[in-house]
């Protein structure tokens, strides 16, 4: 068995931070609460001694998250674990949305994310086309299928190197387990425009509302 490199053991270590018992179980606890504000869970992670929870509004919502609904979100999440207490020890819930570009991790990510054009690392560091960059056409449970344009030239990609007799754009089909990282791409266009819902990453914390670029934030200490 040969040794890991850096990123397979990273993109170890982040799966098992993302599906534990424990993540499992906040997840239960906070997905009554998104949805009572018409909201849905994105995701849960623990990185160091930091939870955070992501939410979004539900699929074909024009609006992004608000500063106002993450507040609430904050308290009610917050309120909700001190009571259930299923994590152990000390630790900084973050309650945050996903925002322009956002990591796609599980096959719920990818197909709620059909249709928008996404980046695709694979895990395999010998594969001949390691990175992909594409629309993202369809998504199952198991596979992700992305739509690349012939003679696209990207510096440092391989994304173009596969394209059919006739020019056309070909569909790769990609099994998640097998992806490193992927995320969403901004594309210029008839995209909202900063400051506009859905233009930025927002994030909240419970002791009031900061500001950073290009985030926002709140969080609360447990």
């Amino acid at each position: 068995m040969g040794l890991k490199n850096d990123d397979e053991r990273a993109r170890e270590e982040a799966i098992e931070l993302t599906d534990t018992p424990m993540i499992q179980r906040v997840r239960e606890l906070v997905d009554p609460i998104a949805n009572d504000l018409d909201l849905d869970v994105y995701d849960v992670e623990q990185r160091g001694g930091t939870l955070r929870v992501t939410l979004d509004t539900r699929p074909g919502t024009q609006a992004s998250v608000d500063l106002e609904q993450l507040s609430l979100a904050t308290r009610l999440i917050s309120r909700e674990l001190d009571h259930a207490d299923p994590v152990p020890g000390r630790y900084t819930l973050e309650v945050t949305s996903p925002g322009v570009e956002r990591s796609l991790r599980t096959p719920a990510h990818f197909q709620r994310e059909v249709g928008k054009t996404v980046s695709v690392r694979l895990a395999n560091v010998e594969a001949e086309q390691r990175r992909l960059e594409g629309v993202l056409v369809a998504a199952d449970e198991r596979t992700a299928t992305i739509r690349v344009d012939s003679g696209r030239v990207d510096s440092g990609r391989v994304d173009s190197g596969r394209v059919d007799g006739d020019g056309e754009p070909v569909d790769h089909v990609i099994d998640i387990d097998s992806i490193d990282r992927a995320r969403t791409v901004f594309v210029w266009g008839p995209q909202p425009k900063p400051g506009k819902p859905g233009g930025r990453k927002q994030t909240a914390s419970a002791k009031g509302i900061r500001q950073s670029v290009p985030d926002q934030s709140f969080e609360e200490r447990s």
